[in-house]
């Protein structure tokens, strides 16, 4: 059973997720209303995945990915926002969340999210990541490592990439493409390579930006 901690100040909208998990089967081992005790409760209890508001009081969720970070805390985040700051959400991009869903999903949208970032995948939610375009395009800053890309991805490379941006773990990607598993594993570490990324989220983003995926 996944094992999820679930991270959000309003009572209700936390407990209603929590009770939506429940249902599908997900195991929530802990929940948070900021991120200090999300930080808490992720180094207590392990989790397989957390999900995570952005918007809280004291410490939000960008606060939260990078004390994860500096701790050396390695979980799959996804983030669960309203989007009312293209900015904030930029930011947790660089803090390095795996996945991005709105708050206005359905139950089997939030589950295979959750069963996807588990499983070692990275989902974003096509509607999430028009606005991460957009902020991306007219943000001042670099995200963290920026380099131009000086090498172009084959017409393999893209395909495995596609399937990464629509939430596909290695294993699936590998069926969908008759390849092994390790073979999709040198294709993705190509990827990352030319696209100068941290990881599969961040190579994602990088190749929507560059029209590498268009």
């Amino acid at each position: 059973m996944i094992r999820v901690v679930v991270a959000d100040d309003q009572a209700l909208v936390r407990q209603g997720i929590i009770g939506l998990l429940h249902v599908a089967g997900i195991d929530v081992v802990a929940e948070a209303d900021d991120g200090m005790s999300a930080v808490e409760m992720i180094e207590r209890t392990g989790p397989d995945v957390v999900l995570l508001d952005m918007r809280m009081p004291r410490f939000d969720g960008v606060w939260t990915l990078r004390q994860l970070q500096e701790r050396g805390i390695d979980v799959p985040v996804l983030v669960l926002t309203t989007f009312d700051d293209d900015d904030l959400v930029l930011d947790a991009v660089r803090a390095g969340a795996r996945g991005y869903l709105l708050k206005d999903v359905t139950l089997d949208q939030l589950t295979n999210a959750v069963h996807v970032l588990a499983h070692g995948g990275t989902l974003i939610a096509p509607t999430v990541t028009d606005r991460l375009l957009r902020a991306i395009r007219t943000s001042p800053h670099p995200t963290t490592g920026d380099a131009l890309v000086t090498q172009r991805l084959t017409e393999r490379e893209t395909e495995v990439l596609r399937l990464v941006a629509s939430g596909y773990s290695n294993r699936q990607i590998a069926d969908a493409l008759y390849l092994a598993e390790g073979t999709v594993k040198n294709h993705l570490s190509a990827v990352l390579a030319k696209l100068g990324a941290r990881d599969r989220t961040n190579a994602v983003l990088r190749a929507l930006r560059d029209g590498h995926l268009e």
